[in-house]
């Protein structure tokens, strides 16, 4: 069964109603293959259909990130993006100057896992995480100052 009618599906278990415009909203996230904002999920279903509005959208991701079937992440800026669970945990490098951004190995944050839940018995959800700092580049121009 293709990725988005296992979504859709989780959604009918659950009780929540499937309109188009929210099945449309499952396919656009889930065949974008990579992070997408709010704003190219509402563009990607907005050609298909008039019959549609941001807030919607919206309201869909928040669904899909509330039943922990998708993932959201703020990158900084206001810059929010979204992807499937299927995406698979990820860290996020953001750097605050130049607003790039750098897939770094989620391994490297197992171990800060396993002792937040050691030291304070809390179980940290660190599968989409977004680490603000500075870049290469730009830490190089901030020591060249």
């Amino acid at each position: 069964m293709p990725h988005c009618h296992t979504l859709i599906e989780e959604l009918r278990k659950q009780g929540y109603r499937l309109t188009p415009q929210r099945e449309m909203i499952v396919e656009a996230i889930v065949h974008a293959g990579r992070h997408v904002t709010a704003e190219e999920v509402y563009e990607q279903v907005q050609s298909c259909t008039s019959a549609i509005n941001v807030a919607t959208v919206y309201r869909t991701l928040d669904l899909l990130v509330d039943l922990g079937l998708a993932s959201r992440v703020d990158l900084g800026g206001q810059r929010a993006v979204y992807a499937t669970v299927r995406h698979g945990p990820h860290v996020h490098l953001v750097c605050k100057r130049c607003g790039g951004i750098i897939e770094a190995d989620h391994e490297l944050i197992s171990p800060l896992q396993e002792q937040l839940e050691e030291l304070y018995g809390f179980v940290a959800d660190l599968c989409h995480l977004a680490v603000p700092g500075l870049c290469a580049g730009c830490k190089s121009q901030s020591q060249e100052v």
